[in-house]
């Protein structure tokens, strides 16, 4: 275990303490399983519902029945630690799910049983990960660009599968956005435990991790992994093409300023979609005599204590820089274009306490339990609330009578918050639906809001100078620093890298920033080619990105294994398969929130049509990448011939 976290020297007089500090209704679950004992599923032991993000860790219960469970699971866990069997290792579907229900508070339908089974087996460490052999002909090799999650994934499962990959990364170290991010305050919003490869656990210090911590996460991965044994550093990749010729990709790189070629039968893409960073179209802003920095370019040494600092934009990243720098500069002024909303962060910069990482590491059960909790919390249960009522009164202020109670909630969170400032609350509360935009913690931001040296102003800038900006009312504000928190280019996928296919089209040809694929993965003319976080693929209401990754991979390397199978070494996606898929997409998203009226998203592209966000339900999405179906593509051998799937 990590430094920090104690000792087992008297196993079982460290569990009664850990399990004081445990979270109730995890608790009830690891009893269940050890003990067999149903009854711990009825009252007075089940948990009432847990309100927003809260993890209930009272599950709503009296400190008497609190107690008679915690002694309970002290003693199943020290008697399963000394070799007593669970009674229940594997709950079957039904059981899940009933377990789940009451974990929550609420119904949990029986569909997600297997999705269920199958994480709580791959968190809890109950099944190795098990070597995918898929059968490739010699020589059957593959380029993965960027070793960041996606790309660390995709590596990892094609070397279980027993192919031969080669990882060219620009950096010199793997993590991708989480290397490169560096600005103050950085971190992730998904809880840490969730935000994990579901069969790599790690000793989280905080409920909430940092940019630093999960750097380290990645690393100790990439580590055990053996990244470094397939890993090119410090190469660029600067173009792929496609020949039908030879039915295999050509891959242009550069390192250290020498280009060469390498070849190879598919590229998976891991690039993701932050890479490109957005900086504000504003006259002037190449004028400013301070210095500037976007915070994804956020340098070493750039130092703004004592400064005159203009922040440009208020959305995830100023979130999170602004309440880290507003103690130590002069003046911070926030230039906001348009509000969002924001929710209580109650564990933010938590850090987990001892006891209960002892339990997270010492006890699979109990760690997978807890990540089943949030993964229910984090996933579809906000879905509802996010689809439009065609008979809704307000239609410009909620969706329907769930979202209108979540705006009321949010209101009035913003209203305590900012007791006192009747400006600050007109200005910071939107006027468009709840998630419209995507739902930001608070990380302090109201506090920082309140102090007497921050200004949020709502005027759009009309032009910068050489010291600061000039509003369009007239006024001028003097900054000595600019800090651009505006984004990336979202809309425009694999935008760093050139790739040709069939015919000589290339991808941004093709989709300019109206990128169509299918599962967001396969596009029709680019052979062999799999994009991981590729359109339609951001969790738009809710999970772990990490978990759509992990679906995508499953799903490559389904269809890997049934094009090998079909004696073919190229799968190419069939073009009505994929218009089908986007109309069904665009259905679907009709239907919800990222189309409704009254504010910008960078879920939608510069035409209006959303082609970041997710539509499916996370129980949808994975069943329709659990396995790939062959008939959905073409494939064809290595002369080029069309083969048919299962000959």
């Amino acid at each position: 275990m990590a430094d920090g976290t104690p000792l087992a020297v008297d196993f079982d007089a460290t569990i009664r303490r850990a399990v004081a500090d445990a979270n109730v209704p995890t608790l009830l679950m690891v009893l269940v399983q050890l003990t067999g004992e149903l009854s711990w599923l009825a009252e007075p032991y089940a948990p009432t519902r847990g309100k927003g993000l809260s993890e209930n860790d009272s599950g709503g219960l009296s400190d008497e029945v609190q107690r008679e469970i915690k002694d309970a699971a002290a003693e199943a866990i020290i008697a399963w630690r000394a070799g007593r069997a669970p009674a229940i290792p594997e709950p079957d579907e039904a059981l899940l799910t009933r377990m789940l229900s009451v974990a929550m508070g609420e119904h949990v339908p029986d569909e997600y049983g297997p999705m269920i089974a199958e994480d709580l087996a791959a968190f809890a460490g109950l099944v190795e990960p098990e070597a995918r052999p898929a059968a490739a002909p010699p020589g059957f090799s593959a380029i993965v660009v960027g070793a960041g999650i996606s790309g660390m994934l995709a590596a990892r499962e094609l070397r279980r599968a027993g192919i031969a990959v080669t990882v060219f990364e620009a950096s010199e170290r793997p993590g991708g956005t989480w290397w490169i991010n560096r600005y103050p305050g950085c971190g992730v919003d998904v809880p840490s435990h969730l935000y994990s490869f579901a069969d790599a656990p790690y000793d989280w210090p905080y409920y909430y991790a940092t940019r630093d911590e999960l750097f380290a996460y990645l690393e100790k991965v990439a580590g055990d992994w053996d990244m470094n044994a397939v890993t090119r550093y410090g190469t660029r990749v600067l173009a792929a093409r496609w020949s039908d010729e030879t039915q295999r990709w050509t891959v242009e790189i550069e390192q250290h300023g020498v280009r060469a070629s390498v070849e190879a039968n598919i590229v998976i893409s891991g690039v993701g979609a932050f890479g490109t960073p957005k900086t504000p179209s504003v006259p002037g802003i190449d004028s400013f005599a301070g210095p500037t920095t976007h915070t994804a370019e956020w340098p070493e040494g750039f130092d703004v204590r004592g400064k005159r600092v203009g922040v440009i934009g208020n959305g995830a990243s100023a979130m999170q820089v602004v309440p880290a720098i507003a103690p130590e500069v002069a003046s911070l002024t926030l230039f906001q274009r348009s509000a969002h909303w924001v929710a209580p962060f109650e564990k933010f910069r938590t850090p987990v306490p001892d006891s209960v990482r002892f339990l997270l590491a010492e006890v699979p059960l109990y760690r997978s339990w807890y990540r089943q909790r949030l993964s229910w919390v984090l996933n579809d249960t906000l879905y509802p609330a996010l689809q439009k009522d065609p008979g809704w009164p307000h239609p410009e202020r909620s969706l329907n009578a769930q979202n209108d109670g979540h705006r009321r909630f949010f209101t009035r969170y913003i209203e305590s918050e900012l007791e006192g400032f009747p400006e600050l609350i007109e200005k910071v509360t939107p006027p468009y639906p709840p998630f419209g935009k995507r739902i930001l913690l608070d990380n302090g931001w109201y506090r920082t809001l309140r102090r007497d040296n921050v200004e949020l102003v709502t005027d759009a800038i009309s032009e910068v100078t050489g010291g600061g900006v000039v509003l369009t009312d007239g006024r001028r504000i003097e900054l000595d620093a600019l800090v651009f928190a505006t984004g990336f280019d979202v809309a425009h996928f694999l935008a760093s890298f050139e790739v040709v296919g069939r015919g000589g089209v290339t991808l941004r040809e093709q989709w300019g920033d109206d990128a169509r694929s299918y599962i967001g993965t396969a596009a029709p003319g680019f052979p062999n080619l799999f994009t991981l976080y590729g359109p339609n693929t951001q969790a738009g209401h809710g999970g772990s990105l990490i978990f759509y990754l992990e679906s995508q991979m499953r799903y490559v390397l389904s269809l890997l294994e049934q094009m090998f199978a079909a004696g073919a070494t190229v799968a190419e996606v069939r073009g009505d398969v994929t218009a089908d898929y986007n109309r069904r997409v665009d259905e679907a998203h009709e239907r919800m929130i990222w189309t409704a009226k009254g504010f910008d998203t960078y879920y939608r592209n510069s035409r209006g049509r959303v082609v970041v966000a997710n539509p499916w339900r996370v129980i949808d999405w994975w069943r329709m990448t659990n396995r790939a179906r062959a008939g959905d593509f073409v494939l064809r051998d290595a002369a080029g011939h069309e083969m048919e799937a299962g000959t």
